[in-house]
Formats: C-alpha cells, sequence, structure tokens
C-alpha cells in the first residue's frame, strides 16, 4: 500500500503540471481561429494561365470584430472563410485591411454568430528576448502547442517586402507550424509566425504589430518607410582621419544615398551618420533598443516611423557636426526597376507571332525555385540590383516563344533583354505594342541587349496578325495581351 501512495505522490506534480497547461490553452480557444483562404495564382511563365489555390493560416482575435493575421497567401484573394473552436461551421470572412511590406492583415466576419463567446487577446508591448514561448495553432480539433525559445531580436528583409524589418528569432523544432500562429508568452501575444528556417522560425514581434496598428487607426495610414542608403562601418582610423572625425567609437559612414525618381537624397556619399531619432549608432551599425536591445540601425526606420515622416539625424559632413531631417522615402513596389512582388494584379504580357513578351519582375525569377538566385539566367538575375533611371526606369523581356510556322527557327529563344523594336527604344510593354505598329520596310526589327544570342531578329510585318490569331487558337489563349495601363 505505502508503494503506491508513494508512486501517485510522485505523479502528482507532473499530473498538476498537465493541468495548468491545459487550462492555460483554454483561454485561447476563444481567441484563436483558423483561416480557410482561397486565392487566384498565376504561372509567370505562361502569365494567361490561371489557377485557384487554397491554404489554411491562422489568425486571432484582437478586438470586439477584428481577426488579426500575417498578409502571407492574402493577395489575390477570392474567398476567405473563418473556423473557430477548431472544428463545425466555417463563416465567410471579409479582408478589412493588408500591408504587406508590414506583413499583417486584419479580417472580419459580418455574422454575429461568430462573435458569440470569442474574447480578444492582447499583444504585448514590451516582449522577453530570452525564456520559453509556445506557438499555438488548432490541430484536428485541439490546440497545439509547440514549445521554442526564444534567442534575439534581430532585423533582416521581411517575407512580403524588399525593406529590413524587425524579427524575433524562435529556436526549436518548428516543423508543421504555419503562417499567422500567435507566439505566446503566458496569456499574451509576444509575436506572429513568419516563417520556418532551419533549427528555428521567425516571428513577427508584437511592439511593432502594435505600432502597425495604433497608425492604421488614424485616417491616412502612410505605410512603412526606410532608409533608402547604403553604408559602411567607420572603424577604420585613417578612414576617420581622412574624413577629420578622430577620437569617436560610433557612427557610421554612408557610401552610397539613394532616392527615388525626379528626388535628391539630403544625405552624401562620406556622411557619417552619429545619431538617428536621437540613438546613438554604433561602429557596427547597431544602436541600444530600450525593447529589442543592440539591434542594427535600419530597425529605426520602422520603429514608431512611416512614410513621409522627417527622422532627425546628426552626422558628420566635411569636418563639421550637422543636424539634419531625413524624410523616410515609402516602401512600394512600383519604384524598383525589377519589382520583387505583383500583388492584387494579374502578370502583363504580349503576344506577336508566338513571341511573347513581359515585364521582368522577380515573380518570374522565381519561376526558377526558391534558388532562383542561382538558377535563373545570370544576366536577369543580376539586374535585381539595378536601380532605375529617368532613361530606364523598367525591363522588357521576350521570356518565350510558342512555335509556329511563322517563328520557325526563333521558337528556342528565351529570357532575352528587348532594348529596341522597330528602332523605337522598348521601356514598358506599352512601347512593344507601340513600335509593332510601325514596321521598317514591311519588317519588324528586334534588338536585344549586348551579348545575348541572337542579337536580333527579323520578321515579316505582314503575317504578324495572322500568325498572333493562329498562336492564340492552337495554345487556347483567349487574350494576345493584357497591359496595366497608365501605370
Amino acid at each position: 500500500m505505502i508503494p503506491r501512495l508513494l508512486l501517485l505522490l510522485a505523479l502528482l506534480p507532473a499530473a498538476l503540471h498537465v493541468d495548468a497547461a491545459s487550462s492555460d490553452l483554454s483561454r485561447w480557444e476563444r481567441s484563436l481561429v483558423t483561416l480557410e483562404v482561397n486565392r487566384q495564382g498565376y504561372n509567370h511563365i505562361q502569365p494567361w494561365t490561371r489557377r485557384s489555390q487554397t491554404f489554411q493560416k491562422s489568425g486571432v482575435v484582437i478586438d470586439k470584430r477584428s481577426i488579426l493575421t500575417t498578409a502571407d497567401q492574402m493577395n489575390d484573394l477570392l474567398l476567405v472563410r473563418i473556423q473557430k473552436g477548431g472544428r463545425g461551421k466555417w463563416f465567410s470572412g471579409k479582408l478589412l485591411w493588408i500591408d504587406y511590406h508590414a506583413n499583417l492583415a486584419l479580417v472580419t466576419c459580418e455574422e454575429d454568430e461568430f462573435w458569440d463567446g470569442m474574447r480578444p487577446a492582447s499583444l504585448m508591448s514590451k516582449i522577453p528576448l530570452s525564456g520559453e514561448a509556445r506557438i499555438l495553432r488548432w490541430r484536428e480539433g485541439k490546440i497545439d502547442a509547440r514549445k521554442m525559445e526564444i534567442n534575439r531580436a534581430r532585423v533582416q528583409v521581411g517575407r512580403q517586402t524588399f525593406i529590413d524589418l524587425m524579427h524575433l528569432e524562435l529556436n526549436g523544432e518548428a516543423q508543421g507550424v504555419g503562417w499567422g500562429d500567435p507566439v505566446i508568452d503566458g496569456s499574451r501575444i509576444i509575436g506572429l509566425m513568419e516563417e520556418q528556417e532551419s533549427g528555428g522560425a521567425l516571428a513577427v514581434p508584437s511592439p511593432f504589430i502594435r505600432s502597425i496598428l495604433e497608425a492604421r487607426e488614424k485616417e491616412d495610414y502612410p505605410g512603412l518607410g526606410f532608409f533608402n542608403f547604403y553604408w559602411q562601418r567607420a572603424e577604420n582610423p585613417e578612414t576617420l582621419q581622412a574624413l577629420k572625425l578622430e577620437n569617436t567609437d560610433h557612427g557610421v559612414i554612408v557610401i552610397q544615398p539613394l532616392a527615388k525618381l525626379g528626388e535628391e537624397s539630403v544625405l552624401k556619399q562620406k556622411d557619417v551618420i552619429l545619431k538617428i531619432d536621437g540613438y546613438e549608432i554604433g561602429p557596427e551599425g547597431d544602436y541600444q533598443d530600450p525593447i529589442y536591445g543592440r539591434i542594427m540601425l535600419e530597425a529605426l526606420g520602422s520603429r514608431n516611423r512611416f512614410a513621409g515622416d522627417k527622422v532627425p539625424m546628426t552626422i558628420w559632413r566635411d569636418g563639421k557636426l550637422m543636424e539634419i531631417e531625413y524624410e523616410l522615402p515609402k516602401a512600394e513596389f512600383e519604384e524598383e526597376m525589377i519589382p520583387d512582388e505583383l500583388f492584387d494584379q494579374e502578370p502583363e504580357y504580349l503576344i506577336a507571332g508566338g513571341f511573347v513578351f513581359q515585364p521582368l519582375t522577380v515573380p518570374y525569377l522565381k519561376s526558377w525555385g526558391g534558388d532562383w538566385q542561382r538558377r535563373a539566367p545570370f544576366r536577369l538575375a543580376y539586374l535585381k540590383q539595378a536601380i532605375p533611371t529617368e532613361k530606364q526606369e523598367a525591363i522588357v523581356i521576350l521570356s518565350l516563344v510558342l512555335p509556329d510556322p511563322y517563328n520557325l527557327g526563333y521558337q528556342d529563344i528565351r529570357a532575352l533583354i528587348v532594348r529596341r523594336i522597330n528602332g523605337r527604344k522598348i521601356v514598358h510593354l506599352e512601347d512593344v505594342e507601340t513600335a509593332l505598329k510601325s514596321p521598317q520596310d514591311g519588317f519588324h526589327i528586334i534588338e536585344f541587349a549586348q551579348g545575348d544570342s541572337p542579337g536580333k531578329i527579323v520578321l515579316d510585318a505582314g503575317d504578324l496578325s495572322n500568325a498572333t490569331e493562329r498562336v492564340l487558337s492552337r495554345y487556347g489563349i483567349n487574350n494576345d495581351r493584357l497591359i496595366h495601363r497608365g501605370q
């Protein structure tokens, strides 16, 4: 009898721990939901094709009628449904708001029945940078809580943008966790799952989320801004001496200030940035953040700051200390020569005689797979680094050729940069359309970038229209072009 009693006493703490954990998770049953997202997908190699895609992800109720999730897979949305309690009825949802750069979205449900019994969760304003956290999601009618270790905060390019943003790094087994899963510390949210990585995961931290949601409550949410310049460490004594700046242990050197077309940066090459928004910048480009600890300076571009905000900077220029204001440019995919994303718009194309013309975009390059930087044609992938100029805002390519007697001998060429058609410089698809209206002596002459092979092709202008109709019919393509005009 006594040995059995001792065994029960030994098991009691474990049982109490399980009950406590179960009780702790039960509060999330009225906050955590599953989203079923149906969206339009595109094949960027054959941009006229469409396919419906369905994904499931998590969301969390944050006020009386709003559900917070990430922007992942919410683009080109056709339908969203919401399920509460991990099982049962699916309710029709509606996208309220989305910011792709911040990777955040809000969804609602207009059916009062859905909101019965639901309880908003809270977002932590200051998060722990170590210790244990849990990632929650519904799985087979029960809340699955994945234990993770908080490693650190770090700055890196966001999943849905080209700008650097704050992230929370988690260590542990992240297999099976998904987009929008809340990361919790006890009863409050410290982040939303953004992506898995080797040995762990990255989350959008809750202080950043709070700042975005608070800004959205204002009438005109400006969107995120960013620091549009490149810098290097200010740690070489000879470099500092040449800049007439000695006896300093902080600051970074601007090596390339950038600006949007038609604008000029307030920063100049060889400026030394000593402070940003009152924070002293260390020689490695970091600063001491009151929430995140030592973190890279790019975080200050979105730390309670937005596009159009004027951020005070202390700089060293031409041997003098100066105070300037840096206006944060808005993060916009349209401003890039090679756009990173094409959210909520169909890919553009123009087909002429089986020759398929497209703007060069990252979604097109991603057709070569996750390792597209190495697998895509080098000359195209390298252009991702290009900065738009007044003479060259964008790039048009001949992406492929749909075989037809009209293009016999050219059917194997693809992924070539188009420079001129019939003597007209090509920057946008509208230029292709216009140029094809003006053949030269009965021929269309298409010239490609230097180094591409062939360097140019010559086509009979008289047969182009018939060949195009024949190609559309043969390959089951409804329209010979889709162009977003006026962009």
